[in-house]
């Protein structure tokens, strides 16, 4: 998903096109209604088996009042934009959101932790450090600020160009950043030693720090990839041409070790790449084998969200017409198809199972099954969109984050558990 302004939600790809349907399939005048219903025996209009399928005005009533969450969370004026979770007690959730604040909140109870304030701009990244001991706030604008999370003091600030993404190191206080004049920010925090990867004026759309904590991949605007050595600066591949994508990078993934990267762009394409060799090893689409290119990229159907199964050798490729797509990794085949009604936004694997989460654009959470392809449950709730969400480690909650000003954590309830 691209930077969000104001109260417009801008997806990569085509503008989402609303059908409406005429439930009259032909111009049926009074007179031809009116024959219709000769026939119609009224009598028996009473007979339950004849209602089956229709919903009583406070069945449907209820149906929208739904709301599966355990808790919400509503201090944002604006939508909100992004959600974490820290990763060393998964019990505070740091949101951001278009009224350029993020707030730190517990939980179990949504108390109030920590206010960050003095943005400029709409809070669209906000990420805890790999110990939890400091947050990274992000604005549009470029401004990003660090606080430290115990002593909820701002203890570093920084300005770049427009903000594309931003990452903290996994196990060191090293914080990336990749912004839409090209260049890639890497700080020593809180000293703010800084390292800048240089690449042509092209925007570094999408970012992920290996698990070696060595190497950094980078996707670009142009649909070029680079894979990048932390410590000598200098790009180890560069994936381009036939070989990258023909249209921006929208997101990207790495396995458990770090050898495979997915890489999604708005082409509709995904692709698999050996980070040691810098080859691409695998293509994904649900066209066939078709993927956009430059003449036919506003027909293309964009890529929203990748990930890899920590259990089994599968990946997940999210596409923006609402196709959630298993594939098998050893023989790229497409295993399953999960369809939704409106835009995928983001997909999650759980880390210990099979079950890969997706959240779309018609406001619902959903578990899928990644063995048989079947939907394990539903959550609903919110009232607008779900523009970003996050899991647990042990994958028995959500957090949502959403344009209807609410942040909300669900309950995640299997069979199997």
């Amino acid at each position: 998903m691209e930077n969000t302004q104001g109260n417009e939600i801008q997806l990569h790809g085509d503008e989402e096109i609303i059908e409406v349907i005429d439930l009259n399939e032909e111009d049926a005048g009074p007179d031809d209604l009116a024959d219709e219903l000769e026939d119609v025996d009224f009598e028996d209009s009473g007979n339950v088996e004849d209602d089956e399928g229709w919903e009583t005005e406070d069945e449907m009533e209820a149906e929208a009042e739904r709301d599966d969450s355990e808790l919400t969370f509503s201090k944002h004026t604006g939508l909100v934009l992004t959600v974490r979770l820290d990763p060393a007690t998964n019990s505070m959730a740091v949101t951001g959101g278009e009224d350029d604040i993020a707030y730190v909140w517990r939980v179990s109870d949504g108390e109030l932790l920590l206010e960050c304030k003095g943005h400029k701009d709409s809070v669209t990244y906000a990420e805890f450090s790999h110990d939890s001991s400091m947050l990274a706030s992000g604005d549009m604008s470029g401004l990003i600020k660090v606080w430290k999370v115990e002593t909820k003091e701002e203890i570093w600030s920084f300005e770049v160009e427009d903000l594309e993404w931003m990452e903290w190191h996994p196990c060191a206080p090293v914080l990336m950043a990749g912004t839409n004049d090209g260049n890639v920010w890497m700080w020593k925090i809180p000293s703010g030693d800084c390292k800048t990867f240089q690449s042509p004026a092209c925007p570094a759309t999408s970012g992920k720090i290996l698990p070696d904590g060595k190497r950094a991949v980078v996707g670009y605007d142009d649909g070029t990839i680079r894979v990048w050595d932390l410590k000598q600066g200098n790009a180890i591949h560069v994936i381009k041409g036939q070989d990258g994508h023909q249209g921006a990078l929208t997101c990207l993934a790495c396995n458990k070790d770090g050898s495979l990267v997915l890489t999604g762009s708005v082409d509709g394409c995904a692709k698999l790449i050996n980070t040691t060799t810098g080859k691409v090893v695998g293509v994904f689409t649900v066209d066939g084998g078709k993927a956009g290119g430059a003449r036919d990229m506003e027909d293309s159907n964009s890529v929203e969200s990748v990930g890899f199964c920590n259990i089994l050798p599968l990946v997940a490729v999210a596409y923006l017409d609402g196709t959630l797509a298993i594939y098998d990794l050893a023989t790229q085949a497409e295993r399953h198809r999960c369809q939704h009604e409106a835009g995928i936004v983001q997909l999650q694997w759980e880390e210990s199972s099979s079950v890969v989460s997706t959240c779309c654009l018609d406001g619902a959470l959903r578990l899928w099954d990644a063995r048989s392809g079947s939907m394990v449950s539903e959550y609903l709730g919110h009232g607008a969109e779900i523009l970003s969400f996050t899991l647990n480690r042990e994958a028995t909650l959500a957090v949502t984050a959403s344009g209807d000003f609410r942040a909300k954590v669900f309950c995640l309830q299997r069979p199997d558990r």
